[in-house]
């Protein structure tokens, strides 16, 4: 049966390692095999499509990091406060997402050009209150808080960011229905920690070890009770089991390569 939730994705046709603004880039730039990247995002698109609608945005040339449309904008209903990227090689994608979200009707905001934000890689709803989570210290910055706030109200938490392999918020730190929260504790710093434990209960934390934080196990697509990872350990899949949820495995070694997992490479669009 399908979910209501509605997601953006981008084919992966110019997807490739061409420069480095993350700590996952070293070592892999050209090193891209096309045609398993294109096979691991089509895994990934079937599966969302079994239970979800994809939209999907066409790639552009020059825009290689265009598939990580995570990394578009905020959504809020009809309204969409669209990406300042932090690096110039990321900037070119800002006016394709613009645009695909004026040509079916959405009210379009612009961050403005001195406050890098970069949308729901480093933003997340939470699933069981009305507060957004909203990342800083790597990409997006403290002061687009009161800019989001302005712009689509509601209760905006900023947590600290520490670890530089954990550049996004959506790379250790995933909201599930229920209010269940998966995240890596060590990618915050110790304030970050305190206020997620303050307004996050104990028993609706799940908190993961490092191999599974390195594998992106929190970049995770939460389609109802499904929680769609590139991969995870046995303790993970238990632990979610144990709250009524169900994992499903997808390798996306390619998009790793670039710093990005199954969450890096879509946009949920049916946000209340």
């Amino acid at each position: 049966m399908k979910t209501p939730h509605v997601f953006l994705m981008c084919p992966p046709e110019y997807f490739d390692v061409s420069y480095i603004i993350n700590p996952w880039m070293h070592g892999n730039v050209r090193k891209i095999d096309n045609a398993l990247a294109k096979q691991q995002w089509r895994a990934l698109y079937d599966i969302l499509t079994d239970h979800a609608t994809v939209r999907l945005i066409h790639s552009q040339p020059g825009s290689p990091d265009m598939v990580f449309t995570a990394n578009a904008g905020l959504v809020k209903e009809r309204r969409v406060l669209v990406s300042r990227f932090r690096y110039p090689e990321r900037q070119y994608e800002e006016p394709y997402f613009a645009d695909w979200f004026l040509d079916r009707g959405y009210e379009v905001s612009l961050m403005p050009r001195d406050v890098p934000f970069e949308g729901a890689g480093d933003a997340l709803y939470d699933r069981g209150a009305a507060r957004l989570w909203l990342a800083y210290g790597h990409r997006s910055v403290l002061a687009a808080k009161e800019v989001i706030a302005g712009k689509l109200g509601g209760e905006v938490v900023a947590l600290k960011l520490t670890d530089q392999r954990f550049y996004h918020l959506d790379t250790c730190f995933c909201p599930l229905d229920g209010g269940h929260l998966l995240y890596y504790p060590n990618a915050f710093d110790a304030t970050s920690r305190a206020t997620i434990e303050r307004l996050v209960p104990a028993s609706r934390r799940i908190a993961i070890g490092e191999e599974d934080a390195l594998a992106f196990a929190c970049n995770a697509v939460s389609v109802g009770a499904r929680i769609v990872v590139n991969r995870a350990t046995t303790a993970f899949v238990d632990a979610l089991g144990r709250r009524g949820f169900e994992v499903v495995q997808t390798p996306l070694s390619e998009f790793m390569k670039a710093g990005g997992s199954a969450k890096c490479l879509t946009l949920r669009l049916d946000e209340p």
